[in-house]
């Protein structure tokens, strides 16, 4: 079987298996509409940590536990790790996931950074090079606003097109073995820039990125939109949401009926001031653990395409006026139901 197809997808013949997955997060997420769902909500964003990168730290070490705890898998029994975070050097992976002492792919892609751990990680699986991977990945409110914005002392208003940084940790284990999600395929993204410069208008500056991965995932694999129960994003947000499906529709699809974004779901942006919605590394991967991956176990959805969505700036290309480019990665994630 050729497993790779079109421009920019894999359809796996050995499909790898999300055996376990486990969500960490603050008290905000905690207290917004799928505060229930998640395994571990901390009452205090320090998460006992003496700062804000460390608690995002603990949060990874945290999520990695509970997941490997639901599989009833050792650390030693995992070949690999491949995570990431939006701190410099990803510093929140490497302090976090330090004493497991399994081999890591450090990655960043922004937002859209669980995206690629899942491809990644499906890749090793699929391939035979490892029968058990992690994929994990964090963000944290306080710390990203540290390095991308303004400290939070600073009280900043803040625009009615901004996200609101997700402050949790998602973790999946992958696998060989068999459960009831599979991961079939992934369409991996290309750098998209619009021109858009606005660094607190993320779903402006990702949208355009998320429109061109979703399109070509429909010509790579022969697909409509009616093929996916639903097409998942991460971080559009109500502005970039808009945007979405202006674009897709520009290129002959309409998606808005099948639609969902992990931004939107996490907070209620009336009652919680969240203005556009949710973003971060942590905002579509502990809504995927926690909302949507039981939905396609249960078999209530048979088909998704889960696409994360990262905006690919800098302090210092900010600084130096440079755009906000976007980058999406798609995982086509099926119900198995032997």
């Amino acid at each position: 079987m050729e497993q790779k197809i079109g421009r920019q997808s894999l359809q796996f013949e050995n499909a790898p298996s999300i055996l376990s997955s486990a969500s960490v997060v603050g008290k905000k997420e905690g207290e917004g509409p799928l505060g229930d769902l998640f395994d571990m909500v901390c009452g205090s964003d320090k998460f006992g940590e003496d700062s804000w990168e460390q608690s995002e730290s603990t949060m990874q070490k945290e999520a990695v536990a509970l997941a490997l705890g639901k599989a009833k898998v050792t650390q030693e029994e995992v070949r690999y790790v491949f995570a990431g975070d939006l701190l410099g050097q990803t510093i929140a992976t490497s302090f976090g996931l330090m004493s497991y002492e399994i081999p890591l792919f450090g990655l960043y892609g922004a937002c859209s950074t669980c995206g690629e751990a899942l491809s990644l990680g499906a890749m090793c699986v699929a391939a035979g090079f490892a029968k058990h991977v992690l994929a994990v990945t964090s963000s944290h409110f306080a710390s990203a606003e540290k390095q991308f914005r303004f400290p939070v002392e600073y009280a900043n208003q803040r625009p009615l097109s901004s996200t609101w940084t997700v402050t949790g940790s998602g973790a999946f284990l992958l696998g060989s073995g068999k459960s009831n999600v599979q991961i079939s395929g992934i369409t991996t993204g290309v750098i998209t820039d619009y021109g858009i410069r606005d660094s607190m208008n993320m779903g402006a500056a990702m949208a355009p990125a998320a429109a061109k991965l979703i399109v070509q995932n429909f010509k790579d694999f022969n697909r409509e939109p009616k093929d996916y129960d639903l097409i998942v994003t991460g971080d559009l947000g109500y502005v970039g949401q808009e945007i979405l499906w202006k674009l897709v529709k520009d290129e002959g699809y309409d998606i808005s009926n099948n639609h969902a974004d992990c931004g939107i779901e996490i907070f209620d942006k009336e009652e919680q001031g969240t203005q556009s919605g949710g973003s971060g590394c942590g905002c579509s991967a502990t809504t995927l653990s926690a909302y949507f991956l039981p939905k396609i176990s249960s078999g209530e959805l048979k088909r998704v395409l889960f696409v994360p969505t990262g905006a690919m700036l800098s302090q210092v290309s900010f600084n130096e006026g440079q755009n906000v480019p976007g980058t999406a990665h798609g995982v086509v994630l099926e119900y198995n139901a032997g």
